[in-house]
């Protein structure tokens, strides 16, 4: 088997993909296991979906027809006021939620940032030197410069180890955090430990 690997024109890409799903599934699991079967995580998770659901139906044209059709009625001022000041308080509560979920992560996010850096040392070591793969096209300069990293030669279309583990490992493991369920909640896109200025207060 090994000998028909090595004498397979695409077996160091097959490797290094193959790699990659590996510790996509690995991280994923270090991350259930540290955070996604939590209680605390489950809960501010619920907290997200609740608060960008309920954001987006007072968001929602139709109710802000309903709002400004009672613009005949008297007092539609303080209407308007208090639903501007509850549409805060639930964003200001869908930022804290979100927050409170990313540092949740961190302890994760440190034990999965050593086990990659663990596997990019050892294939780095495998793959040294190398073109694990070819590209089907000569990539602009920027890109040049990190596909074709440390491989000897000139050939553009040469692929470093490290720029298709980074390939597949972005693509590889969003996919399957989505496949899994554990994408991040939509209420969370955007915002996290160091949100967006609010416009509103400017």
């Amino acid at each position: 088997m090994a000998s028909f690997l090595s004498s397979f024109k695409y077996a160091d890409s097959l490797v290094v993909v193959g790699i990659s799903i590996g510790t996509a599934f690995l991280c994923e699991g270090i991350s259930w296991i540290l955070i996604y079967r939590t209680s605390t995580y489950k809960s501010l998770r619920s907290s997200i979906d609740k608060a960008s659901k309920k954001l987006e139906s007072m968001k929602s044209p139709s109710s802000t027809a309903s709002a400004d059709g009672a613009s005949a009625i008297p007092s539609t001022g303080r209407r308007s006021s208090s639903r501007v000041k509850k549409m805060d308080r639930v964003e200001t509560s869908l930022k804290e939620s979100t927050r409170d979920l990313s540092l949740s992560k961190f302890k994760s996010g440190f034990v999965v940032a050593v086990v990659l850096f663990v596997i990019f040392g050892l294939l780095n070591s495998m793959f040294e030197g190398r073109a694990v793969a070819k590209l089907p096209f000569s990539p602009v300069s920027f890109v040049l410069k990190m596909s074709h990293r440390g491989i000897r030669g000139d050939d553009p279309t040469d692929c470093s180890m490290a720029f298709l583990y980074f390939l597949c490992s972005i693509s590889i493991r969003t996919n399957l955090q989505k496949f899994l369920g554990f994408a991040p909640p939509r209420g969370a896109a955007g915002a996290g430990l160091f949100p967006m200025p609010d416009t509103k207060s400017s």
